[in-house]
């Protein structure tokens, strides 16, 4: 294993975040988008769109945080067997992820996602054709999902469910939506939360 200086994770955790805030907000406006333009030439359907979208972000979440665990097990185990110092044990490991965050079974994840929405009774798609073909935005969100659970603290996406009072703190309005309502259909984004602190709002669709 190559050396790591102490506390390197944590020195460049503010620039790390910085640029995974940025990231995230990038497959909003690009990645989410291709995703969406490709899936218009298969389902007419947009709401269903939609939920094929967010779920593969929620998913994707879901598949890179439980990979992050497993990960950071084999490496705690590896380095405790020969850990001295100076730095604590917590730190030595979160600077070794950190600086080999290439080892990450992104493939691994992406797989996961998609298993786990071909059998997500919301969301449905043509025979002829299979979840993979979103496969690029799904592992984007992977390995950016991934790469914030090596901040302090992590940041994670906010639990959202249909039928939910709206807030105006945590999602935008999409211009399809009833303004007057007060509930959530559908969510088109996940809001990005630290802390259970809004960071970067999602997007939901509110209909009466």
């Amino acid at each position: 294993l190559r050396s790591c200086s102490p506390g390197r994770a944590r020195r460049t955790n503010a620039s790390r975040r910085a640029c995974l805030i940025t990231r995230f907000g990038d497959i909003y406006d690009h990645r989410r988008l291709d995703a969406e333009t490709f899936l218009k030439t298969y389902i007419s359907d947009m709401e269903m769109v939609h939920r094929i979208i967010y779920i593969a972000a929620v998913e994707s979440f879901h598949a890179a945080k439980t990979a992050y665990r497993q990960f950071k097990l084999r490496v705690t185990e590896t380095l405790s067997l020969g850990h001295t110092g100076p730095e604590s044990l917590e730190d030595t490991v979160l600077n070794y992820i950190v600086d080999h965050e290439d080892l990450y079974d992104v493939q691994a994840s992406v797989n996961e996602v998609i298993r786990s929405m071909n059998i997500n009774p919301k969301i449905s798609f043509p025979s002829e054709i299979d979840f993979i073909v979103i496969s690029t935005l799904i592992r984007e969100l992977c390995r950016v999902a991934f790469s914030m659970q090596t901040l302090v603290p992590p940041l994670d996406i906010a639990f959202g469910i249909d039928g939910e009072l709206f807030s105006e703190t945590k999602y935008h309005r999409s211009f399809d939506s009833d303004f007057t309502a007060a509930l959530v259909a559908y969510h088109v984004w996940p809001a990005l939360m630290e802390n259970d602190i809004v960071i970067v709002k999602g997007e939901a669709v509110t209909k009466k």
